[in-house]
């Protein structure tokens, strides 16, 4: 274990590199001048010119990259081309916004898939499994921005269950905090729940059908005791690769939930880095979600080995 995390760090760390000088050059190759976004279009020469050298921005490419990387091991990510506050006071205020959003639509989104993949085993070929199919078929086929339009149409606007927009601080007020996310999580966890249930309950019928199970079930066992110690445990393994290669996307993808419901988070901040071509800012958020992919991969792999203890990371007997 010792060895495979070590290989894995080391891994990781060329990942790092590597996706610090994609990071870097491709975000230098946007269209558009954030030195004359800072001065504005009225701006002269002179002033441009004064606000690219405050920048660094007049400095080669290889000088700028050099500073971006030592920069980035210390924590400091500049300050904002657009606001000149702190990159890293932005991304404190907004971060744990979208880390809230995409751990509570996990939550709901495993809670849902896996309890749906469950009744779609369980009945098949009967009416529930027709419902679990038609409730996966619907997360995967419509878009997000328009399952959001509609809750907040009917639930928001017309029945009045859930707020249509805002948000509470969790820390300083969880249960309004959680209230307020409700919504935006049960949207964004719709997708991810959908590919949820479609595995598992792939995965479960292709354990049922093993003859371990018809052993258990030849030995007396019944069929429920057999799906939920047998099918569903095998078919965490599913649930777990899907959940670690989604968190990532989750906080990268809450860009479109977050504007529907006017969240000021990770999503918001981004795009308004993009539109004002504010390079701190986008370094700074690809990054960390870089940084967020590659330690969530080497999380699940460990989580293999405990949920089965059949499987060995590295490849290890």
């Amino acid at each position: 274990m010792i060895r495979y995390l070590g290989t894995r760090l080391w891994q990781s760390a060329v990942t790092l590199i590597l996706a610090s000088l994609v990071i870097f050059f491709g975000v230098r190759q946007l269209p558009g001048d954030p030195a004359l976004a800072m001065a504005g279009e009225e701006a002269t020469p002179e002033q441009v010119e004064a606000v690219r050298e405050q920048l660094g921005l007049n400095e080669s490419m290889i000088t700028q990259y050099l500073k971006f990387v030592g920069n980035m091991f210390r924590g400091d990510f500049g300050n904002s081309t657009r606001t000149g506050t702190p990159v890293t006071d932005l991304i404190a205020t907004t971060l744990p916004v979208t880390l809230w959003l995409s751990a509570y639509a996990i939550v709901v989104a495993v809670i849902v898939g896996i309890l749906f993949g469950v009744i779609a085993e369980r009945y098949r070929g009967r009416w529930p499994e027709w419902g679990a199919n038609g409730f996966a078929l619907i997360g995967l086929s419509v878009p997000n921005f328009w399952l959001g339009i509609l809750a907040i149409l009917y639930l928001s606007v017309n029945l009045g269950w859930f707020p249509a927009s805002g948000y509470v601080d969790i820390a300083e007020d969880p249960l309004r905090g959680f209230y307020y996310l409700t919504l935006p999580a049960l949207i964004l966890g719709t997708g991810l729940a959908a590919v949820i249930m479609r595995q598992t309950r792939a995965s479960m019928i292709e354990t049922m059908s093993t003859d371990y199970v018809r052993t258990a079930r030849a030995k007396g066992l019944s069929r429920g005791r057999v799906l939920m110690r047998y099918g569903l445990r095998n078919s965490l393994i599913v649930v777990v690769t899907i959940v670690g290669l989604q968190l990532g996307g989750l906080i990268s993808g809450a860009v479109v939930t977050e504007r529907i419901f006017a969240l000021p988070g990770f999503g918001k901040l981004t795009l308004d880095a993009v539109f004002t071509r504010d390079y701190p800012v986008i370094q700074a958020v690809v990054l960390i979600i870089t940084v967020a992919y590659i330690v969530i991969n080497l999380a699940v792999d460990i989580l293999y080995s405990l949920i089965n203890p059949r499987i060995r990371v590295g490849g290890s007997n």
